[in-house]
């Protein structure tokens, strides 16, 4: 008897781990051919272990279900890719939503539209031709760094008198994060268009 909450649906969470890998493996080839440097500074693919999808579960009151891993809840299966600079993000996002690999079911912008406490991210839900659903975080490294620090201060964060200037504070470094994001990118395009004239330049 098979106990596990996937089912008979590892092998599936597997495959899609795998074309997931693939799809972003060949956008970066292809992005890198044509603007001439890797817009990915790192990923990882995972499948959430049976502990952390039990747990999520009870966490939103949903039976311990194969039906509420794989249909309600749509992260069995994730990716998280991080990039240098806010255009490659979205570059990577359009990359993925026209490979014909995979339907899109749901997108939420929190890098235009920042979350109350300035987490900023691009997600995305994607669903195969076998129907399993894949949940995709794509964000820059300055948002990835906020993410990773703020994960391990709130597990520290008491509530009390500077539990509000705290949160101020994250708030305030996720706002400047973001602002030098802006000011990279400007450099980047700044560099784009120099190197562009320089070129046209040669040609005449």
């Amino acid at each position: 008897m098979n106990n596990s909450i996937y089912g008979d649906k590892l092998e599936a969470l597997k495959k899609t781990e795998t074309e997931l890998s693939e799809s972003i493996s060949d956008i970066r080839k292809e992005m890198c051919a044509r603007i001439g440097m890797d817009p990915v500074e790192h990923y990882l693919t995972r499948i959430k272990s049976e502990t952390s999808m039990r747990e999520k579960c009870r966490r939103k009151g949903l039976p311990e279900t194969q039906e509420s891993a794989l249909g309600i809840i749509k992260d069995a299966v994730g990716a998280r890719i991080v990039c240098a600079f806010v255009d490659d993000v979205y570059a990577i996002k359009d990359q993925l939503k026209v490979s014909g690999k995979f339907q899109v079911v749901e997108e939420k912008d929190y890098i235009s539209h920042a979350k109350p406490n300035g987490y900023r991210s691009y997600h995305m839900i994607l669903k195969t031709t076998d129907g399993i659903f894949a949940e995709i975080q794509l964000r820059t490294i300055s948002m990835d760094t906020w993410a990773a620090l703020e994960h391990h201060l709130k597990y520290k964060k008491q509530v009390g008198d500077k539990n509000e200037l705290i949160v101020n504070e994250l708030k305030r470094c996720a706002d400047e994060l973001a602002s030098t994001d802006l000011s990279m990118q400007t450099i980047r395009d700044m560099i784009f268009e120099n190197s562009k004239s320089l070129n046209e330049k040669r040609k005449q």
